[in-house]
């Protein structure tokens, strides 16, 4: 929020003093929220106050430094204001060096609305504006930290209405006043949401191992504050003793077994569930007039728009066990980044195809049919699990010959490598549909990639001395945005049809 980009934008008239409006005075409850894990910087100084043996002094300093923090959050939201004018928005923020910005309608490309638990239960929200001028994955521009919900709706229908029709717009300032302001609903169709159900049936399909990793690393860490070892059988054998169990719990082992492997598993399936259920609570997907729109989250409320036209590939997510049950999750690659934390937007987490397909409708961009003529790389995009399983086989046998009977399980891990790489070159699979190519790969979670021609924005042909001999070559395209899946690419496929496909891809962009 520079001088130097206020300048180039549109101004209020000077003979027109603004509306100006402040935040709603709950962003200085949020600022002292905030104060918790900003106190933790404190902790050091506390440390040296008392390494000097001068604790007398740290519980007032400690207080110097909230006060101090509450202070500075005060006078920030005393200096900063903004107005909403008929066709753009003036902030000015700075307690000793002011900032002034203006931001016409015309370039704002989104308004995101988010909300915290703590906001949800004030009614208050955060309303960013992304211009695109700082690039794909940085922060929106500029904010508004805190304004009531209503106001923040009613903001973005009016930008919204000023950049698609000239549709009457409700007033910023009555919903500020309280008035309630309703979105253009009517602009809107749902495409798709999710309900309780649901979502905890994504859960269960999505089983944690990362939650299991958690709770033993918490058993290990509070191993010391209890009066046993969890991890010790004898210790669990001397409580039973305790109690007159310990003959039944040793001739019952399996009870034990069994027992652990019930609790993991359902420690795995709790949390899958409770993460889906956290992170797309009352999801809803909907189609507004330029852009697919997403709002989900139960603590967190995020609002996040993706404009159509700049959506560069659909990505088909599944697993090896959902894939047998027809759930899938659909990814689209944008140039506008997920709020700065993925780089693709997740519009579909858990669907059957016949649930994703309209979404697809909407940003005209199709599966290929599951009988179509889809052709195989060759198997020698194996050969990377061949290496590794004869690097599995040879530690193994060094260990073998060192003493370590274990070292037998490197040469049966090999094998399995080897049959598992030889397995899963069969899912490398491509083909072409005219305006757009379609790139499937992965055994344990396979990918399908949809890439329009016209999103290419470079086609690499790659061959090594090991792809040439062979008449091979591996085409990488390059599509703006990047995804987080990894890049896009058609491995080990005949060079002749690879420079062909080359060609055609290039060519549709050049014509778009």
């Amino acid at each position: 929020m520079s001088e130097s980009v206020a300048a180039d934008s549109a101004t209020l008239p000077a003979e027109a003093e603004p509306d100006w409006q402040r935040l709603h005075p709950a962003t200085l409850a949020l600022a002292i929220v905030r104060l918790g894990p900003r106190s933790l910087n404190f902790l050091p100084a506390v440390a040296a106050i008392g390494i000097a043996g001068k604790w007398i002094y740290a519980i007032p300093a400690l207080l110097a430094f909230l006060l101090f923090s509450l202070l500075a959050a005060w006078l920030k939201w005393l200096r900063f204001r903004f107005a909403v004018g008929t066709d753009e928005v003036v902030i000015e923020s700075g307690i000793l060096s002011r900032q002034h910005r203006t931001i016409p309608f015309d370039r704002i490309q989104d308004v995101g609305i988010e909300q915290g638990l703590i906001a949800r239960a004030i009614g208050i929200a955060k309303v960013g504006f992304e211009t695109g001028a700082g690039g794909a994955g940085k922060e929106n521009e500029a904010n508004l930290d805190a304004i009531g919900l209503e106001a923040a709706q009613a903001l973005r229908t009016t930008i919204r209405g000023h950049r698609s029709a000239p549709v009457a717009a409700p007033s910023v300032a009555a919903a500020v006043e309280g008035e309630a302001a309703p979105l253009a609903a009517d602009e809107d169709k749902l495409l798709f949401a999710m309900g309780p159900r649901q979502l905890v049936v994504a859960g269960l399909f999505n089983f944690s191992l990362a939650a299991l990793a958690v709770v033993g690393a918490g058993m290990q860490f509070f191993d010391n504050l209890l009066p046993f070892n969890v991890f010790d059988p004898r210790d669990w054998v001397d409580i039973a003793e305790t109690y007159g169990l310990d003959q039944w719990v040793v001739a019952h082992r399996w009870v034990a077994g069994v027992g652990a492997l019930i609790s993991l598993l359902f420690i795995g399936f709790v949390s899958g569930i409770a993460t889906m259920v956290f992170a797309n609570w009352d999801f809803r997907l909907t189609r507004e007039p330029r852009s697919l729109r997403r709002t989900r989250g139960l603590t967190t409320r995020t609002d996040v728009a993706i404009p159509v036209r700049r959506v560069q590939a659909a990505i088909l997510v599944t697993g090896w066990f959902r894939k047998r049950f027809g759930w899938h999750e659909l990814r689209l690659q944008s140039l506008a980044s997920d709020g700065g934390k993925e780089k693709d937007h997740q519009v579909v987490p858990f669907a059957q195809l016949a649930d994703i397909d309209p979404v697809l409708a909407e940003i005209a961009i199709a599966r290929a049919a599951e009988d179509a003529d889809w052709q195989h790389s060759h198997r020698i995009v194996a050969l990377g699990g061949f290496v590794g399983a004869v690097g599995a086989t040879i530690g193994g046998l060094t260990a073998v010959s060192f003493g370590q009977p274990l070292g037998w399980l490197g040469p049966v891990i090999g094998v399995l490598i080897a049959l598992a790489s030889l397995f899963g070159a069969r899912f490398h699979r491509w083909i072409d549909l005219g305006d757009r190519v379609a790139i499937r790969r992965g055994m344990w979670k396979p990918k399908t990639t949809l890439l329009p021609h016209a999103s290419v924005q470079s086609a690499d042909l790659k061959t090594d001395f090991i792809l040439r001999p062979l008449g091979l070559g591996t085409l990488v395209f390059g599509v703006p945005g990047g995804s987080s899946l990894a890049s896009h690419e058609i491995p080990a496929i005949p060079l002749g049809v690879a420079q062909e496909l080359r060609r055609r891809i290039l060519a549709a962009k050049a014509r778009a």
